[in-house]
């Protein structure tokens, strides 16, 4: 390997060079598909297939959790080609709104040897770069671009967060040092490596400090836990839904090897904490992050603490926008902060080493825990009502799993209290009877509704801006 500036480049030769002949990527099997050197060559083999496209255009990856992430990544820093990742589950129309926003000049995506082969899956595949418009300059000139990220903040318009090599870096140095992940673990990355958690929490600390993966596409819980097992993995980046679908499956298999769960995307509930601690024996450790600016925080002591997240990472520092309330917006200051949004900037949220989140946070003794978002926030007849104090209320009622709280328009109180429940042995009118006992007038939800499960996203998110949609105001409230 030849010198570079780049610092993740330059990460990469002495992590090439220090294991070139060791396993780096396994797949759900415990089947070696990639060893470090094998990692390379595919990057050499990249870089001539990316043609056409020069420096500061960008190429789009959907190829799931496929094992030529690393060197297609690999490949397009040596060239200086900015990567778009793009998850799987995005629709067609999604997809085509990406490449127009970022302007993009190449798609690498997954060709399938076998007829009506699943596309949620890469076994059997192979990835192909296919160059969309050559000779056409990106929008990418800033010196030392490498990656964009999609989100649609606070919004449902899509734009782009934009990330130097630096920051990437920095991020992975801040997980591995607070989370003591080291080149003797070994990841299972079944969470997107196209989602900022996973191409954080994956991806760059293989490449970086060789840390080997095992990786699956598969989501189904069994399949998950039986992964976790056979590959000996040590360290799991997982999701809420993981581990409380973990609680529930019939004689789970023993994980002796695993040292370090880790749950973001979505706030952990203190029953699923503590129901998999009985059942596995194991702690989970809540991680709160934002693609603006990797991590966040991190709960070193697994408390189990209604929306705690715990301490600020390591190289990130923390303070509220409005220290004069208990909980207040906050203002993360790293080194792992992205220069800002794409097309339209947004200096005030994002930029100069400052991301200001959506969340409300509330600092306490032990680190902090957030209490809902600055813009979930909603608005009955003149008062605000937080969404998740109504939904701790909710949770304690006797036979309620889950909750979620949203606002949704009333022409008469501008907006009105719902929410979405998961509950056995209730009714409508008990549980409504329970808030009235226990809640203040305007935060008693108008209508409950019973579901099998809440929805969540690929990112184990929810919404409350879709279920507002989903579930309106009756004409007549």
């Amino acid at each position: 390997m030849t010198k570079v500036e780049d610092p993740i480049l330059a990460a990469w030769e002495r992590t090439g060079a220090n294991n070139r002949d060791r396993s780096a990527i396994f797949d759900s099997q415990g089947k070696v598909t990639r060893t470090f050197l094998e990692i390379e060559e595919r990057a050499r083999q990249f870089a001539d297939e990316l043609g056409t496209i020069v420096p500061g255009q960008v190429l789009a990856i959907q190829i799931g959790n496929h094992p030529d992430w690393p060197s297609l990544f690999l490949a397009c820093l040596r060239k200086r080609v900015v990567v778009l990742p793009l998850e799987q589950t995005i629709s067609d129309e999604q997809r085509q709104n990406a490449f127009r926003l970022c302007q993009v000049a190449g798609f690498a995506t997954l060709s399938f040897r076998a007829k009506n082969a699943s596309p949620s899956r890469t076994q059997g595949s192979r990835v192909i770069v296919k160059v969309t418009s050559p000779g056409t300059l990106g929008f990418a000139r800033d010196e030392g671009l490498g990656l964009l990220k999609l989100t649609s903040g606070t919004t449902a318009a899509p734009r782009a967060v934009r990330f130097r090599s630096e920051q990437l870096l920095a991020d992975c140095e801040n997980i591995c040092e607070t989370m003591g992940i080291t080149d003797r673990d070994l990841s299972f990355g079944v969470i997107p490596i196209s989602h900022s958690y996973g191409f954080s929490n994956l991806l760059t600390p293989l490449i970086v400090r060789g840390v080997s993966l095992a990786l699956s596409n598969d989501r189904i819980p069994r399949a998950i836990i039986d992964g976790l097992a056979t590959t000996r993995a040590t360290v799991f980046p997982g999701m809420p839904v993981f581990y409380q679908s973990f609680c529930e499956l019939k004689e789970p298999p023993p994980l002796p090897n695993l040292r370090l769960c880790i749950s973001a995307g979505a706030p952990l509930p203190v029953e699923t904490a503590q129901a998999f601690r009985e059942q596995c024996r194991r702690e989970i450790h809540s991680f709160y992050g934002a693609s603006e600016c990797g991590g966040i925080c991190y709960d070193r002591k697994a408390q189990p603490i209604p929306g705690f997240v715990g301490e600020a990472m390591c190289g990130v520092a923390l303070e509220p926008v409005d220290p004069e309330v208990s909980s207040s917006l906050i203002r993360v200051r790293s080194r792992a902060v992205a220069d800002g949004y794409f097309p339209v900037p947004d200096e005030d949220k994002l930029g100069h080493g400052i991301f200001v989140p959506d969340d409300l946070l509330e600092k306490t003794a032990r680190g902090y825990r957030i209490v809902g978002r600055s813009s979930d926030l909603i608005n009955v007849a003149g008062k605000k009502v937080h969404p998740a104090e109504v939904e701790a209320e909710i949770l304690r009622c006797e036979g309620v799993r889950e909750a979620i709280v949203f606002g949704r328009e009333s022409e008469r109180r501008n907006q009105e209290v719902a929410a979405c429940v998961v509950a056995k042995g209730l009714t409508e009118g008990e549980l409504l009877a329970h808030c009235r006992a226990r809640l203040s007038s305007w935060q008693v939800p108008r209508r409950i509704y019973f579901v099998e499960a809440i929805p969540v996203t690929e990112r184990g998110k929810t919404s409350r801006r879709e279920l507002a949609r989903r579930y309106p105001v009756d004409r007549l409230a």
